[in-house]
């Protein structure tokens, strides 16, 4: 049988894949992995559609026992990988024997983990798509210990583009993910051990940008937030300056996106990750460029995060 046996599931463990985009007008959000770019390396380097499911792992890790000799690969927050016990590279197809463990550590940099393997994980759609939605329940449940995990035929011939191998030094594919962006978190580098280098994210105004003090919209552009140990993968909570509203009244509550950062009561914006609602009703006064979502997605709590706008954006008075 095709399959995983999940021995250790660790801190947070669930299958991701693109999510469930197009669907926001029901009431249904996108979800999928929240450092896409990393899933969809990973599952190029053993040769599936990019659009393959995955398992997304949260800081600790896991621990699988391949049912069958399977391929696969571990991309996005470098984090030690071993097969039977001995370590394997991180950002490489890596074959698993039959009957082995594949252990993920924890993760030295960033936050989340991507594993791929040939075929995908096969675990039945839930209205088009494998993931895990943390926030409506939809897709399977996070991992737990005993859970068999099954896995689809090997592809045929490789996706266009893979097997492909990764770039060096670089675990994630997106251009400003966390292993990639200056001052990211999820490279190893030179980092001393427990540095949290800045994670700048570039954003747009926000629909609601008018509803914030010219003040305020000067703070959120210039100063310096960190990551909340209250983020999830619904949002990336941050602490640091409040921003001060020029108007008070109610907002009713209107769609947002992934990316948009929204203001709530305590004025500490937070950045809608991969599991956001579809609607709120707290004033969006920015929307972070796609291309920085991943890096979001990868800022460990205590991370220094700073806004600066996109070059060439007007729209911020």
């Amino acid at each position: 049988m095709r399959a995983f046996t999940v021995l250790r599931p660790g801190l947070l463990s669930t299958v991701q894949d693109r999510g469930r985009p197009g669907l926001a007008y029901l009431g249904i959000p996108r979800s999928g992995a929240a450092d896409l770019p990393a899933l969809e390396l990973a599952n190029r380097l053993v040769g599936n559609d990019p659009a393959a499911a995955g398992l997304e792992f949260t800081v600790t890790g896991a621990v699988l026992r391949a049912e069958e000799s399977l391929l696969v690969a571990v991309t996005g927050a470098p984090a030690p990988v071993r097969v039977a016990g001995a370590e394997v590279p991180h950002g490489a197809a890596v074959p698993v024997p039959a009957g082995a463990e594949l252990a993920v550590g924890t993760a030295r940099t960033g936050l989340r983990s991507y594993l791929a393997v040939a075929g995908g994980i096969a675990v039945p759609p839930v209205l088009g798509s494998r993931a895990t939605d943390t926030l409506s329940g939809l897709g399977p449940a996070p991992l737990r210990k005993g859970d068999t995990v099954p896995v689809g035929a090997t592809p045929v011939a490789p996706a266009p583009g893979g097997p492909a191998a990764a770039p060096a030094g670089t675990a994630s594919a997106g251009p400003r993910s966390a292993e990639t962006v200056p001052g990211g978190t999820g490279s190893g580098g030179s980092t001393p051990p427990g540095a949290r280098r800045t994670v700048v994210l570039r954003v747009h105004p926000g629909p609601r940008v008018g509803w914030f003090t010219a003040p305020a919209v000067r703070t959120l552009l210039s100063a310096d937030y960190q990551a909340s140990p209250t983020s999830n993968r619904v949002g990336m909570r941050l602490t640091g300056p409040p921003l001060a509203r020029s108007v008070d009244a109610e907002l009713p509550s209107e769609g947002v996106v992934l990316g948009a950062v929204q203001v709530p009561a305590s004025g500490e914006p937070l950045v809608f990750l991969a599991d956001h609602p579809t609607t709120g009703g707290y004033p969006v006064i920015a929307v972070v460029d796609p291309a920085d979502v991943p890096a979001a997605a990868q800022a460990r709590p205590g991370t220094p995060v700073r806004f600066e706008p996109v070059e060439g954006v007007s729209g911020w008075t």
